[in-house]
């Protein structure tokens, strides 16, 4: 590089140099405004005279100096952080939220925990709570209470709600209408715009005017963001399902077909026997997705005309029969041989997944969507715990169960679930097979029981079985845990660390501890964050790990009770 040329510490001074106040920017900025800042620095690195600039000199100006021009001008607008752009008009007034603000104490720690998940690095020491891991619990209890976040913090929160999609539902919910006004300022935050699948919907303002009410709806339905149409959709059901049903039916057959999806969903929480004319239309959908979503709907309504036409199909596959020589009763099972067009209308998918048989695979669909009081009537009045004690031939079992069992999530029918899961004492491990050997899922059948009665049947399952197969059991139980279940978690920590048992093997039951517990176990806790003495054969240094663990599931817990407290109304 020659002495005349520019260096490239030199371009990041010339904003303040003599040479930028005696230029005429307006002759510059044609040549700058096209030239990009590394082709500048790229000129000034490798020199004039081996690079020619991007810009071109003024009469009677030398290229170095035309450089440094350019650099003048681009640095001026990189520090005042302009781009070349038309003016835009100002942002509308954000919308008012009428939620009540956070307590003084509760809004630090939601600043705090919004710090903490920024940090490059989990840092301190192992024993420390992860403050990352409370911010869902947090943001879920001050939903709870129907607080709003703070103006400033909600930019933190849509950045966290952006880093990690658990966070949504509950930041977008305590974000409120702020939030997606915002969402349309940043293309950041455009996932706020996309949806809200999952979300509890912010409530709507009541309009001042009731009989403008339907009018400002109507508007916000059909010139709204998707994530306000859905939201609004949800609350217009839960408010009067007919009147939301007639929302969605008036521009049903002008949506796209993913948008089509997305609130046939939404109609499931509120479903009732008066959709079934909108979801038989449905059925005839050109989406398959969409014709799918309609026939499971329609098949957890067990009064449906669709129920009753799957109940005749299985009623011709299923059947009470005597077994002859023992003359005891059995299930005989003859799968259907074909899945005609009227099968397929009513959502029955033709083609069965890799290493399914079609007969199997239509006489699940068949058996999952047929509704479950039938087998009762049809087999003698016997219970679901008599049926499913019946044994069945030819080796249809495993399937029939797994199709029961489905029928009995999807029906919300707790004594049928009942009846498929069992005793916990004998209960199977199917988490890691293939279906359909793993009929059982103790997992989702313990979804459709009373939380009560959901913990006491994984507390006599971990007594029984350990912790080792319990981890998806408890992540369907209600949180904080209730007794017996806090206990036998606890208590079979505690025998894995008298045994020393490698603490990481549990590293995940403790992190739900964590999450679950009622922070009122704290103070029993306490005795177990000792360093216990090793005992013969157990891991290297497994006492030391324990303690820690035991350490941090403590102050987790009281920072939890901490944060309740902060959070109660006054």
């Amino acid at each position: 590089m020659t002495s005349t040329t520019p260096t490239a510490s030199a371009l990041s001074t010339t904003a303040t140099t003599s040479t930028a106040s005696t230029t005429s920017v307006a002759s510059v900025a044609s040549v700058a405004s096209v030239a990009s800042w590394d082709d500048l620095v790229a000129a000034a690195l490798l020199g004039t005279e081996r690079r020619t600039p991007p810009v071109a000199p003024r009469p009677g100006q030398d290229a170095p100096s035309a450089l440094l021009d350019a650099a003048a001008l681009s640095t001026v607008r990189r520090r005042a952080g302009l781009r070349p752009a038309p003016s835009r008009p100002l942002p509308g007034r954000a919308p008012e939220d009428p939620r009540p603000a956070l307590p003084t104490a509760a809004r630090s720690r939601l600043a705090l925990l919004l710090a903490d998940r920024s940090a490059p690095g989990r840092g301190g020491p192992r024993s420390a709570p992860d403050l990352a891991e409370l911010l869902p619990q947090w943001l879920a209890l001050a939903n709870h209470h129907g607080y709003r976040v703070p103006d400033a913090l909600l930019p933190a929160l849509l950045d966290a709600a952006r880093a990690r999609t658990d966070l949504r539902p509950e930041a977008l919910t305590l974000g409120g209408p702020r939030a997606l006004w915002l969402a349309r300022l940043n293309p950041d935050w455009k996932f706020a715009l996309r949806g809200a699948a999952g979300r509890a919907p912010t409530p709507l303002p009541e309009p001042s005017d009731a009989a403008a009410a339907p009018d400002d709806e109507q508007r916000l339905w059909e010139e709204g963001l998707f994530a306000e149409r859905v939201s609004l959709l949800a609350s217009a059901r839960h408010r009067d399902p007919a009147a939301g049903l007639a929302l969605l039916s008036g521009t049903w057959s002008t949506e796209r077909a993913e948008d089509r999806l997305m609130f046939l969903d939404s109609l499931r929480d509120d479903l009732s026997p008066s959709d079934e004319p909108f979801l038989e239309q449905a059925l005839s959908d050109r989406s398959r997705n969409v014709r799918a979503t309609a026939a499971e709907l329609l098949s957890a309504l067990p009064g449906s005309a669709l129920a009753a036409r799957m109940a005749e199909r299985s009623r011709g596959c299923v059947a009470l029969t005597t077994d002859e020589p023992t003359a005891g009763e059995r299930i005989a099972v003859r799968p259907p041989d074909e899945c005609d067009s009227g099968m397929q209308r009513d959502g029955i998918v033709a083609k069965p997944p890799s290493g399914r048989g079609k007969r199997s695979w239509w006489l699940s669909q068949l058996v999952e969507a047929t509704p479950l009081d039938r087998w009762s009537e049809w087999f003698g009045g016997r219970t679901p715990a008599e049926i499913v004690a019946l044994p069945v031939t030819d080796g249809w079992q495993a399937d029939l169960h797994a199709a029961w069992c489905r029928a009995a999530v999807r029906q919300r029918s707790a004594e049928w679930c009942r009846a498929l899961l069992g005793t916990p004492a004998v209960a199977p491990v199917t988490a890691g097979e293939a279906a359909p050997a793993a009929w059982r899922d103790p997992a989702k059948l313990l979804s459709a029981l009373p939380a009560r009665e959901r913990a006491e049947w994984v507390a006599e399952f971990i007594a029984s079985h350990g912790l080792s197969d319990a981890f998806r059991l408890l992540g369907v139980c209600t949180v904080p845990w209730a007794e017996p279940l806090g206990r036998a978690v606890v208590d079979a920590l505690d025998i894995a660390r008298d045994a020393g048992s490698y603490p990481w093997s549990f590293s995940g039951v403790m992190g739900l501890a964590e999450r679950c517990l009622d922070p009122s176990q704290a103070d029993r806790l306490e005795v177990l964050t000792a360093i216990p003495d090793e005992t013969e054969g157990a891991a290297p240094g497994a006492g030391g790990y324990w303690a820690e663990a035991f350490q941090r599931l403590v102050g987790t817990l009281r920072l939890r009770a901490a944060m309740q407290a902060e959070l109660a109304p006054a």
